[in-house]
């Protein structure tokens, strides 16, 4: 069997998990080991908006958290999986504008940018890991000026 080239996609399947500890600085370390593997995995059309929703997604539970994360990539047959988990079983909060009031924006821009997305509650197991999971999932790049794919 021959082995992959360099820069080359290396499976039509694979995933990656980092743990991020509590500490702003772990974003942008996220951010750089998500580029790193996008570039590696020959799929380098996908760093800008994965990089963003990852960004969302983590400062979400940096944020609403005073505990760990971690981020897993899952590439599957096409599709570009970036899930967060955090500690908070609290569900992602729906975007709301008004007086005063601005929440929920990180999620809206979920909703435009990805395929698809969705969370679900995790409970406690064998390992403690309890909390929630927020993904997307990207297959082909968007076009950042075309609004009327998110409806």
């Amino acid at each position: 069997m021959k082995a992959p080239e360099l820069g080359s996609a290396r499976s039509d399947c694979w995933e990656y998990t980092l743990y991020v500890p509590h500490d702003p600085r772990a974003i942008g370390v996220a951010r750089s080991t998500l580029h790193a593997v996008l570039v590696q995995n020959d799929l380098p059309q996908l760093i800008d908006t994965a990089t963003l929703l990852a960004s969302e997604l983590l400062t979400n539970a940096y944020r609403h958290t005073d505990g760990p994360a971690s981020l897993r990539l899952r590439w599957r047959h096409g599709v570009l999986r970036v899930g967060v988990w955090d500690t908070d079983p609290t569900p992602p909060v729906k975007a709301e504008f008004g007086p005063g009031l601005e929440r929920g924006r990180g999620l809206l821009l979920v909703k435009v940018c990805a395929d698809d997305w969705g969370w679900f509650l995790l409970g406690e197991d064998v390992f403690g890991a309890r909390g929630k999971y927020v993904w997307c999932e990207l297959g082909t790049p968007r076009d950042p000026h075309d609004w009327t794919m998110a409806a």
